[in-house]
C-alpha cells in the first residue's frame, strides 16, 4: 500500500496540535504542515500582551520547540498559501502556481480581523491586531507621551490598550456598544473592566461611532458621529474577527459562519477535517452549534481531529473556556453565556479586582467569569459540567467555599 499522506493548512494552535498529535496516534506516513506566514508556528494571545510591550520576542513564544516538530518527522513548509482546493483530484492549487496532493486533508485556516471601511482607514499608523507581522508594524508608533485610539472594546482591544498605557502613552478607546465587552459579558463585568480601564489612565468612550480618520500621510486624529475628535499617533481597529472560510466554500464543503464539522471533526468530505477557530460544531453541553476563539477549542478540536485520521474517532465535547490578561487582572471563563437570565455574584465589582460572576438559566449554571480567582474559576468548571444542583444564596455567601458547594 502506497505511503498515505495528510497535508495540514495552517500552522498556527491547531494546525500545529493536530499534526503532533496524528504522529503520536499513529501515523505512519507523510505529515505536512503548511503556513502562509513566514514564521514558525507561534502563540497568539502574548501578541497583544507581552509581544506588543516588547517585554518577549518572537523566538520566545513557540507553539512547540522547533526540534519537537522535526523530530516528529513533520514537514513544515512556510510562507506557502493555498488558493484553491480540488477535492475530486485531492490536490491543492498553491499560490506560486504549483500543486500539492493529499489522501487526507486538515484545514485549520483561523480567523482574520473584521474590517472597517473608513475615509482615512488606510493611513499610516492605523493597524489590525493579529499577527506577528502587525505587532512588528505598530510597534514603531508606541511611544511616552503619544496618543494611541483603539477602536473596539472586546478583548483584544482592552488587552492592547492596557499594554499601551503601561507603555506610556496615552489611550483613548472608542467603542460602538453602550459598553465594552457587551456580546459576551454582563453589564456587571463590563462596568469593572470600565473601572479598572480608567484607574489606570485610560479614556473609555461607549457608544462611539467613529466616521473618519484624519491626517496628512499619517493618522492625526479620529472623528465620530457626534462631532468629537481624538488625537492619534496610532489607531488600532480591534472590531473582532471572522472565520476563513472561503477555501471550504469554493471546495463545496458546508459552511454557516465557519466550516460546519461533526462531532469527530469530520467536514462534508469524509477526507477532509476541520479544526479551531475556522469550525462551528455542536456542542452537546450547550446543544446547540458553536464558533470558538479560543486556544483551548483549537487544541482540544485538533486532538479529535487527528484521532479520527487516525481510525480512532473521540467525540469531542470539551467545555468551552478563555481567559484574558490586563494589568494586574486575569480574567478566566468557563462556559458560554449566551442565554442566561440571573446571575450570581460572589465579592464585590465595586472596589478592589477580584470577584466571580456565575450565569444561570434559570436554575442551571451556564458559565462563570472569575476575576483573580482561579479557585472559583476551576471549581465553576467542574459545577458546569457535574450538572450540580446550586443553592444560590450560599454561592453569594463569600464565607461558603465553592467546594462545598461542588460536595453538595
Amino acid at each position: 500500500m502506497p505511503e498515505q499522506k495528510c497535508v495540514i493548512v495552517g500552522a498556527s494552535h491547531a494546525g500545529t496540535q493536530l499534526s503532533l498529535s496524528l504522529r503520536q496516534g499513529g501515523w505512519q506516513g507523510r505529515i505536512v504542515l503548511l503556513g502562509d506566514e513566514p514564521v514558525k508556528p507561534y502563540q497568539r494571545p502574548p501578541l497583544s500582551k507581552a509581544i506588543l510591550s516588547g517585554e518577549k520576542s518572537a523566538e520566545q513564544i513557540p507553539i512547540r520547540p522547533a526540534s519537537v516538530i522535526e523530530n516528529a518527522g513533520i514537514e513544515l513548509t512556510l510562507g506557502q498559501r493555498v488558493e484553491r482546493i480540488d477535492r475530486e483530484r485531492k490536490l491543492l492549487h498553491l499560490d506560486d502556481g504549483e500543486t500539492l496532493g493529499y489522501d487526507k486533508l486538515a484545514l485549520t485556516l483561523g480567523a482574520y480581523p473584521s474590517t472597517i471601511k473608513l475615509t482615512g482607514s488606510d493611513k499610516t499608523g492605523v493597524h489590525y491586531l493579529r499577527k506577528l507581522a502587525d505587532v512588528e508594524q505598530i510597534r514603531p508608533f508606541i511611544g511616552r507621551g503619544k496618543n494611541a485610539v483603539i477602536v473596539g472594546g472586546g478583548y483584544i482591544g482592552l488587552e492592547a490598550a492596557a499594554i499601551l498605557r503601561q507603555t506610556g502613552m496615552f489611550v483613548t478607546i472608542l467603542e460602538a456598544l453602550p459598553r465594552v465587552m457587551q456580546r459576551v459579558t454582563a453589564p456587571v463585568v463590563s462596568d469593572f473592566y470600565e473601572r479598572l480601564h480608567r484607574e489606570e489612565g485610560v479614556e473609555i468612550i461607549t457608544g462611539a461611532l467613529v466616521t473618519s480618520i484624519e491626517g496628512e500621510n499619517h493618522v492625526e486624529r479620529v472623528h465620530c458621529a457626534d462631532g468629537s475628535e481624538h488625537d492619534a499617533d496610532l489607531v488600532i481597529i480591534a472590531v473582532g474577527v471572522l472565520p476563513h472560510t472561503r477555501l471550504a466554500e469554493e471546495a463545496g464543503l458546508d459552511v454557516e459562519d465557519g466550516i460546519l464539522v461533526d462531532e469527530f471533526a469530520h467536514t462534508s468530505d469524509p477526507d477532509i477535517v476541520a479544526a479551531g477557530d475556522c469550525t462551528r460544531h455542536y456542542n452537546p453541553i450547550y446543544r446547540r452549534r458553536v464558533r470558538l476563539e479560543s486556544v483551548q477549542n483549537a487544541m482540544d478540536q485538533a486532538k479529535t481531529a487527528a484521532s479520527a485520521l487516525n481510525g480512532d474517532p473521540q467525540p469531542y465535547h470539551a467545555l468551552p473556556w478563555f481567559w484574558s490578561d490586563q494589568y494586574d487582572v486575569k480574567l478566566q471563563i468557563a462556559g458560554l453565556s449566551q442565554g442566561y437570565d440571573n446571575i450570581v455574584q460572589r465579592g464585590d465589582p465595586e472596589t478592589g479586582r477580584s470577584f466571580s460572576v456565575f450565569y444561570f438559566q434559570g436554575d442551571r449554571l451556564l458559565a462563570v467569569d472569575a476575576i483573580n480567582r482561579p479557585g472559583e474559576f476551576m471549581m465553576g468548571k467542574k459545577l458546569i459540567l457535574n450538572g450540580t444542583d446550586i443553592d444560590k444564596i450560599a454561592l453569594a455567601d463569600e464565607s461558603t467555599p465553592v467546594k462545598d458547594l461542588l460536595g453538595a
